[in-house]
């Protein structure tokens, strides 16, 4: 019987002093406060009838599922596919807006925001999300999955169940750190169901920063 509910859980903040859009760059670990984001995110399903817990393999997603691993008695799955996009400013200090008109070098890069042009185009990061999902969701044997990925990659798929076009101002995501975003199956697709953020009283104190 398959999953009656996959939640898209966010990973918590990253220790990342230099301000760096870190991406797929190895290395980058959650922060103290990280930690107990990802901490509160599990703690809030406790109850629910949580069968599996995937993670990205990027280390901040592997250690915001390490809370939901122990809290259910579960292994942490690795599942490539719901990694962080690749993008042109890895390693760089970069924030979207007018700024980006100082600064003519990377002008080519962000000539389409449509596609993107600075990175993995949208449409790629749905297609392998929505796959990720799907196969999680028939491959559990009942209960809920979680699926521990990143901002883009969780807005990505958000946006393609609402039928929403999938291109969009970075700046306005809505995905906070450690948040959950619920879906479940409905005919043959999915539908979201819920939105939350188990760590709304953290974040002020946080730095959403690090991707794009």
């Amino acid at each position: 019987m398959p999953a009656s509910l996959i939640h898209l859980v966010r990973h918590g903040e990253v220790f990342n002093p230099d301000g760096i859009l870190y991406g797929r760059i190895p290395g980058y670990h959650l922060s103290e406060l990280g930690h107990k984001m990802a901490a509160s995110a599990a703690a809030s399903l406790v109850g629910n009838p949580i069968t599996a817990v995937y993670a990205s393999p990027l280390q901040r997603a592997q250690e915001s599922a390490q809370p939901w691993a122990k809290l259910f008695g579960l292994p942490v799955v690795t599942e490539d596919r719901i990694i962080e996009p690749y993008n042109k400013f890895e390693g760089k200090k970069f924030e979207f807006g007018p700024g980006v008109l100082l600064r003519p070098r990377v002008w080519p890069w962000v000539m389409n925001p449509l596609k993107p042009s600075w990175g993995e185009p949208f449409v790629s990061v749905e297609e392998r999300m929505l796959a990720a999902v799907g196969d999680a969701w028939e491959k559990a044997p009942d209960g809920e999955v979680v699926m521990v990925s990143h901002q883009m990659p969780i807005v990505m798929v958000a946006r393609s169940v609402k039928n929403m076009k999938l291109h969009h101002d970075p700046r306005k995501r809505r995905c906070a750190l450690s948040s959950i975003t619920t879906l479940k199956r409905e005919g043959d697709r999915f539908v979201e169901v819920n939105y939350q953020e188990p760590a709304k009283d953290l974040l002020a104190a946080s730095v959403d920063f690090g991707a794009v």
